[in-house]
């Protein structure tokens, strides 16, 4: 739904820490994909110590592509790329719903972080947030067969320090920015507090379906009640006199031409 793409400076060299290389359950869910895929464990220790290296240069995200220049031992530079799978229209318009039907989840992302409960809901849409087994496809110009490569692994393992500092970046990795998703949920929002405009029926003055009701029986007589100041008779010779007009132009709207009822509008205007 998106081509931005974000750049992000190459990270330091960096001591090695015990326990899990990436900080957040996400980051880890992500490096999961990558070992769950992996034919040789060899290379993921390998890119593993790249990574801690600060072998890998300035990485690039965008929808479904993540792209850096990795050094090798030996100096030479590869261009590597791992592509993810980028949700589809009708998936976004899910996860969005599931967004909005809390206003926790928001605020949590934005927040950088990635409730649980948000994922599970996104995956019971069938929406895949978080990368499952084959979903990281690694490319590289270097000659290694391995899926990944040592290559690819460093980035990957690099990458899953951005989705610690920001669950966004794996959004954006799926096909929606930031900017795009909140920008979408701000216009939903505005269109729930938007008040509905009832239609109203409209019926076109001498529409042809719907004719006027046609004039039946004489004027009747009316009875104006006395007031002060008003002559009685002379307020009831006058509405007479406006009822019958009225009744003349409605016969002469039924059965004369559209030049009959202005002749008849002048008159009366004129009287």
């Amino acid at each position: 739904m998106t081509d931005h793409a974000i750049g992000f400076p190459a990270f330091p060299a960096t001591k090695r820490k015990p326990g899990r290389f990436a900080g957040t359950w996400w980051g880890n869910a992500w490096l999961q994909a990558m070992a769950d895929t992996s034919l040789d464990l060899a290379q993921l220790k390998r890119g593993r110590r790249f990574a801690y290296a600060g072998l890998v240069g300035p990485i690039t995200v965008s929808a479904g592509r993540i792209a850096a220049q990795v050094t090798n031992d030996d100096g030479a530079v590869h261009h590597t790329v791992v592509l993810v799978e980028r949700l589809t229209d009708a998936q976004w318009r899910r996860f969005l719903d599931e967004v909005a039907a809390k206003a926790g989840h928001l605020a949590a992302l934005l927040d950088r972080d990635m409730p649980h409960d948000l994922v599970a809901a996104a995956a019971d849409a069938d929406v895949p947030l978080l990368p499952g087994i084959g979903d990281l496809q690694p490319e590289c110009d270097c000659e290694g067969w391995e899926l990944p490569c040592t290559h690819a692994a460093a980035l990957c393992f690099q990458a899953a320090w951005l989705l610690d500092a920001d669950p966004f970046v794996l959004l954006l990795l799926r096909g929606l920015g930031q900017r795009d998703l909140t920008d979408e949920l701000r216009r939903r929002a505005a269109a729930r507090r938007r008040p509905a405009v009832p239609t109203v029926p409209t019926v076109p003055v001498g529409s042809a379906d719907t004719p006027l009701p046609p004039v039946v029986g004489p004027p009747r007589e009316l009875v104006v009640p006395p007031a002060p100041g008003i002559d009685p008779e002379a307020l009831a010779a006058v509405a007479a006199r406006a009822s019958q007009r009225a009744r003349e132009l409605l016969a002469a709207h039924d059965s004369g031409t559209e030049s009959d009822v202005t002749a008849a509008l002048a008159r009366l205007l004129r009287e």
